[in-house]
């Protein structure tokens, strides 16, 4: 009988060196910036139109034009109306989007490459050219409107709004929610809205990114693909209004407080913790790694304890939060109502306790997370352009990902402890969303400070 030999395992090379990918970068004459990231493979190309107008540009009685603009940005154009547009998006394949940040307002096209042209005439149409009509901002208002009514019926989105009225000065844009408060809302108009598009919305200091197989462009795509861009926007007029940039928030002088919103009969306490942190500008290649290992994962410190070991809660995560200048360090979630002040106490203590640092092995394991996962996180078109685009509007450079990554496959322990210390741990704002009445005592009795109850009419 003749015995097989078993063949021998083939051996698993370790990851060979991953980078992000680095765009070709032109301008057009009317000041927009181009990006264009060819990634072989991906059919379906992804623009994103990165615009840097931002919350702090809105006149105080108006909070929440820029986000009302964003959502009706696409509802027809002076050439057609919002029906005829949304069928020449269909025919197209187009799927357009849009979204705002304390940085700015992202446009973002998805569309077959093969469409690609199509693709940027339609929004070329709808960004230079809206027609904001005075129905659609309505609906759109009256939408708004109910999404307040239902974010403060929403524990985790009442946590986060005074969270940062706490935290910020009544002067930071910060303070206040992004979207707008009711009466802000209420106020603005159709013609407000297309005023606010006609000074703040332009080419100047706006980056274009497109990522996708543009192959099919020629022997120079681009070139090509530049030429596409200069077809459609190079009628653009600069917006009279210069662009600003975000605002850096400012931290109050009494932020270090305890805040407990009353939410009568909860059988859950929505948590929302945290303090000073660092802006993206600085080392912050140790950051992912010190997210995952405090409280970005369900086997790190804090779901160790408070989850796996006491049953108090599904799950807490911790996470730093870049801004304009500096950041936020922040832990959040749910627990027990029953024990909330334990929770509490529980979860400082192990934000706290990691200023002492971190054994060999969490380094490593921190850091081949972040490092192993880069190139699957990165791996579509989309991805690309919407990391792409979020650092444009934050003033980095693409490169920049790179540069983080190597600060991160080279952290020691040291440098992870020094990284933690740059956060301002321990000088905490709590606020805690739940049955005032049954957790107000909990967490006044852990000695870290005066508890102010806010009651719903608050």
């Amino acid at each position: 009988m003749t015995v097989t030999p078993t063949p021998a395992r083939p051996e698993v090379a370790p990851p060979g060196p991953w980078s992000f990918p680095e765009p070709t970068t032109t301008r057009l004459a009317n000041g927009l910036t181009l990006q264009t990231f060819h990634t072989p493979g991906q059919y379906v190309a992804s623009v994103r139109l990165a615009v840097p107008v931002v919350p702090a540009q809105e006149a105080r009685e108006l909070e929440g034009i820029l986000a009302l603009m964003s959502r009706t940005f696409d509802e027809g154009t002076e050439d057609h109306s919002a029906e005829e547009f949304a069928e020449l998006l269909e025919r197209a394949g187009v799927a357009l989007g849009s979204s705002t940040s304390e940085f700015g307002l992202m446009l973002d096209l998805d569309v077959p490459v093969r469409r690609l042209d199509r693709g940027l005439e339609l929004l070329a149409e709808c960004v230079q050219r809206p027609a904001y009509p005075d129905d659609e901002v309505d609906r759109a208002r009256r939408k708004r409107l109910a999404d307040i009514e239902q974010e403060n019926a929403d524990p985790r989105s009442r946590a986060v709004r005074e969270f940062a009225a706490t935290f910020y000065t009544p002067g930071s844009r910060a303070s206040r929610p992004s979207g707008g408060s009711p009466e802000t809302v209420r106020s603005i108009t159709a013609p407000a809205v297309r005023d606010f598009h006609r000074r703040h919305v332009g080419p100047t200091g706006t980056v274009m990114i497109v990522a996708g197989d543009l192959s099919s462009l020629g022997a120079e795509p681009a070139r090509a693909l530049h030429d596409l861009v200069e077809g459609a926007f190079g009628a653009w007029r600069p917006q009279p209004v210069a662009p600003t940039g975000a605002q850096a928030p400012a931290r109050r002088e009494d932020a270090c407080r305890i805040v407990v919103v009353d939410r009568p009969g909860s059988v859950q306490s929505e948590l929302y913790i945290g303090c000073l942190g660092p802006d993206r500008r600085n080392g912050w290649g140790a950051y992912p790694v010190l997210s995952f290992l405090i409280g970005g994962a369900p086997q790190a410190r804090v779901d160790a304890v408070l989850r796996e070991d006491k049953g108090y809660t599904y799950g807490l995560r911790t996470a730093f939060v870049p801004r304009a200048e500096g950041g936020l360090f922040v832990a959040s979630g749910s627990v027990r109502a029953d024990v909330t002040g334990e929770s509490v106490g529980l979860l400082l203590d192990i934000l706290e306790k990691a200023r002492e640092g971190f054994t060999p092995a969490e380094v490593r394991a921190g850091v081949d997370f972040v490092i192993q996962t880069a190139p699957a996180r990165y791996a579509t078109a989309d991805a690309v352009a919407d990391e792409a685009a979020g650092l444009a509007l934050e003033k980095l450079p693409p490169r920049w990902v790179t540069e983080m990554f190597d600060e991160t496959r080279s952290l020691t322990g040291e440098a992870l402890a020094e990284a933690y210390a740059r956060a301002d741990v321990g000088r905490w704002t709590i606020v805690v969303v739940g049955d005032a009445d049954q957790v107000a005592d909990q967490v006044r009795v852990l000695g870290r400070g005066d508890v102010e109850v806010r009651r719903r009419s608050n």
